[in-house]
């Protein structure tokens, strides 16, 4: 489950402080717990990480992502869904399991290190909402 929240072409990214992905930068968010909808998971998870208060708006992509250890076993199974969100409130604080917070501008994120994947989940997402707004 995650997060894609951009404003003034610019994209929210959070750095891993934990394993997986440990200093990396990458998109909000996190697992869904038992009972939740993914809309509250993702509400929850971007709070839990931002400090911020969000509200899903459509699904951005669908994708898995496997890691492997040394040995070339399944370490981790990851089935993602992207939502684009908008900022309901909140103050940016990271919190969680996250070391930083941040606003990266569209043009600034080829040099940044990112999770494999965001990129692409991020153009797409800039995409989607230049088409939302088209007259």
């Amino acid at each position: 489950m995650g997060a894609v929240l951009i404003r003034d072409n610019a994209v929210l990214l959070v750095e891993r402080a934990r394993e997986p992905h440990k200093g990396y930068w990458s998109l909000p968010g996190g697992a869904v717990e038992t009972g939740e909808t993914l809309a509250e998971a993702v509400r929850r998870e971007v709070r839990e990480e931002t400090g911020l208060l969000v509200e899903p708006l459509a699904v951005v992509e669908i994708f898995e992502r496997i890691l492997r250890d040394a040995q070339g076993r399944t370490e981790y199974h990851y089935v993602l869904i992207d939502y684009v969100c908008t900022v309901a409130g909140g103050d940016l604080a990271p919190a969680d399991d996250v070391s930083q917070a941040c606003w990266f501008p569209r043009g600034d994120l080829a040099g940044i290190r990112l999770t494999e994947g965001s990129l692409a989940v991020i153009e797409k997402a800039f995409r989607q909402l230049a088409q939302s707004v088209a007259p």
